[in-house]
């Protein structure tokens, strides 16, 4: 059936009037935009993104860093044999270099350029000093918009975040600040939407937050508690923390070592587990589907 021609000159007229028309307000930019999602003038993929360019000129880089006591440093000091395995384990691309004091960052290390250390001869000639690129450091009151610009120009991917004294807050990357307008980035530490369990390592394994317990205690011979009102893994963690806890942030639960790998300010999208030493989960245990039910 053919739209109605001149619903559709109305309403294009009244779009035009909302951008050139005094006073203007973000409330009234938000309430048009989303009258054209109604309207199939805009796709469900684009609004949210284009409420996320809306929001990030109003955020700081506080808002979204990750923590100080969250953040993944290697010691200038440190030797090869002690570093790989930190960047093996936190699966992250760049790693702050802090030297005595952990407010003096003095550089940023990234995990590509440690394929060089392939032979034991260039192991053993390892200087951090010779890997390591400058650090970039920003306020943590730094608007978000502004931030994304100078990570464009500079092709820096990775901030250290300080503070009003200069002492170190956080970290920040690029890829935090474009989730805030495209939603989350999948990367291969997500685990993939047919499974909500995927053995990464020896005793290593990344969850979805949205697992159910009983799935959980299945897989690993557990015996998580299913309190009421929580039904999955994330939901647990949650009670946990006594909130909705931030990417990094870890707990212990049963023995069991659960890490934040990704969340938002909604929910916990995934994390890294690490079971206790005598609990061996069977090796090629079938996973089940989204939505598939349990006996």
């Amino acid at each position: 059936m053919p739209k109605d021609i001149n619903t559709t000159g109305r309403w294009l007229k009244r779009l035009t009037q909302t951008f050139t028309a005094e006073p203007r307000n973000r409330q009234q930019l938000l309430e048009i935009l989303r009258e054209a999602r109604e309207r199939d003038l805009l796709d469900a993929d684009a609004l949210p993104m284009l409420e996320g360019v809306l929001e990030v000129s109003d955020l700081h880089v506080r808002d979204i860093m990750v923590p100080r006591a969250q953040m993944v440093i290697l010691h200038r000091d440190d030797p090869v044999s002690r570093i790989l395995p930190t960047v093996v384990e936190s699966g992250h691309s760049r790693f702050p270099v802090m030297d005595e004091d952990r407010d003096d960052i003095v550089g940023i290390l990234l995990a590509k350029d440690l394929l060089r250390l392939c032979s034991d001869e260039a192991r053993e000639r390892f200087d951090i000093r010779e890997f390591m690129r400058p650090a970039v450091f920003v306020p943590e009151s730094k608007r978000l918009n502004v931030l994304l610009k100078e990570f464009r120009g500079s092709r820096n991917h990775m901030a250290i975040v300080v503070d009003e004294y200069g002492g170190v807050a956080g970290l920040v990357t690029i890829e935090d600040v474009i989730e805030q307008i495209v939603g989350e980035i999948d990367d291969e530490f997500d685990v993939e939407d047919d499974q909500n369990i995927r053995k990464e390592a020896e005793r290593l394994f990344l969850v979805r937050g949205v697992t159910r317990i009983e799935e959980f205690n299945e897989y690993f011979g557990a015996h998580l508690s299913e309190e009421e009102g929580f039904e999955t893994v994330a939901g647990l963690l949650m009670k946990q923390f006594g909130r909705l806890p931030r990417r990094g942030e870890s707990a212990a639960i049963d023995g069991f070592e659960f890490r934040v790998t990704r969340a938002d300010r909604r929910r916990i999208d995934s994390l890294r587990v690490v079971p206790p030493r005598d609990v061996t989960p069977p090796d090629g245990h079938a996973q089940p589907e989204q939505g598939e039910s349990h006996p």
